[in-house]
């Protein structure tokens, strides 16, 4: 049995200001943003607005609902994992393209595969769309499209990846 949700999209902070994600978001109609961060803060006065705070109350502003997916969070040791692979390869966290494979490998088996992701987004399901949030810019850089993916794969649920506009 598919889940009743017209469509997902991903979205991260990284090349966004406040209005412009808002907009992003009018844009997808997306009625609910499920946020998959472990810490709810990002660094930086340039995107102070996508705190947890902040963004909540600029989403209440726009009628979109919000909620923390703490188990969907990958843990500080997966997230270290992935730090010591961009360490390696000479990258930084918003320059990332891709995820370490056996970061991806292990926040599948402990993080994804225990959560129930039909219960979590069939709770939510009506006519507007449901954001996954984090902080990566692409999708591939971050944990929320490996959730994208399943949701894809096991429940036929279209998925679409909001980027900030090419300047």
């Amino acid at each position: 049995m598919g889940i009743r949700v017209p469509k997902i999209v991903t979205v991260g902070v990284y090349g966004f200001d406040a209005d412009s994600f808002l907009h992003r978001l009018r844009e997808a109609e997306v009625g609910l943003l499920l946020d998959v961060r472990q810490r709810r803060g990002v660094r930086g006065p340039e995107y102070a607005w996508a705190n947890s705070l902040r963004l909540q109350r600029a989403l209440a502003a726009a009628d979109v609902g919000y909620r923390h997916v703490r188990e969907l969070a990958p843990t500080t040791e997966l997230r270290q994992l992935q730090y010591r692979e961009d360490d390696r390869q000479g990258v930084g966290k918003r320059n990332r393209v891709a995820l370490a494979a056996a970061y991806a490998e292990r926040y599948t088996r402990e993080i994804l595969d225990p959560v129930n992701l039909h219960t979590l987004v069939a709770d939510h399901a009506g006519e507007s769309a449901i954001a996954l949030f984090c902080v990566e810019r692409d999708p591939e850089a971050c944990h929320r499209s490996i959730i994208a993916a399943r949701l894809r794969a096991e429940h036929g649920v279209p998925v679409t990846d909001l980027r900030p506009s090419q300047p």
